[in-house]
């Protein structure tokens, strides 16, 4: 272990909680901006992935990073790698939200972990997440948040090869740069790499704006719902490989059980960006 991370463990435990309230403009805006690939729900329900919009960290510009990102050593550590990403999340559904509740998070940051990759090093924080509304739980998560150096970008993936067979369930997903800017609005994130292409290719190295591991969770998480029928009890992803540039996104889903189902997001040219699991 090294002396930086040794000292970063020191984090290890550490809580920050904040509260939200779920409005009928932010269940508007979350619909309007997955437009047909949100699932229906019940009037006045919030539609599968809303609560990763809800009780952002609000930083005053004058905190933020050169990234856009709120500068770390408050509730973050202070890894010294500079380029940060949402690798994983795990995500157990307790009780739905709606329009009105009041929602609280307690995020209590539990692990801290150096590897070597194949493009360098790389630090991993682990963040578990409980939400609750007035009546109790709603959801447990773990997320798991990737630091790497400056000047790595994603290990290129191997060019695909035959396509795989279709799935059994498959949609089409357009992303566009107004699709990214209002996701990134609607969590309150200013990471640089969402809207701002110039910085994104010329600063992080990526070929073009790179589309949220979230908002492609989500939109796996709503086509879960359609294909099952109903939202699923947990949800886990973890992401591939960068999605870039405004493209079509294929979403594909198998079920290899009547309480399973696999999920992956595929770029346009055919390699796996996220893959993702549901249980029902």
């Amino acid at each position: 272990m090294s002396p930086d991370t040794s000292t970063l463990q020191e984090w290890v435990g550490r809580i920050h909680e904040v509260e939200d309230v779920v409005t009928s403009r932010l269940l508007a805006s979350f619909g309007a901006t997955l437009g047909d690939y949100a699932a229906q729900t019940a009037e006045g329900a919030a539609a599968p992935g809303l609560h990763w919009c809800l009780t952002p960290d609000i930083a005053d510009r004058r905190e933020l990073g050169p990234d856009g990102h709120p500068a770390k050593g408050d509730f973050l550590p202070p890894v010294p790698l500079p380029r940060r990403m949402w690798a994983a999340s795990d995500v157990r559904f307790l009780a739905p939200i709606r329009s009105g509740d009041r929602i609280r998070r307690r995020s209590t940051l539990t692990a801290i972990e150096e590897k070597q990759g194949r493009t360098g090093p790389l630090t991993f924080v682990t963040v578990r997440h409980d939400i609750a509304n007035d009546a109790g739980p709603v959801i447990e998560e773990d997320q798991t948040i990737a630091y790497r150096a400056a000047g790595a970008t994603a290990a290129t993936p191997a060019a695909p090869g035959t396509p795989p067979p279709a799935a059994s369930n498959e949609r089409w997903v357009d992303v566009d740069p107004v699709l990214l800017f209002r996701y990134s609005a609607l969590t309150f994130n200013g990471h640089r790499i969402h809207y701002d292409a110039p910085y994104a290719t010329t600063v992080e190295g990526y070929p073009g704006l790179v589309i949220h591991g979230p908002l492609q969770a989500t939109l796996l998480l709503n086509f879960a719902t359609v294909v099952f029928g109903s939202s699923p009890r947990r949800f886990s992803f973890r992401g591939v490989h960068p999605a870039t540039r405004p493209q079509r996104l294929l979403l594909s889903a198998t079920c290899p059980g009547n309480d399973g189902m696999a999920l992956e997001v595929r770029s346009a040219d055919g390699h796996v960006t996220v893959k993702a699991t549901a249980q029902w």
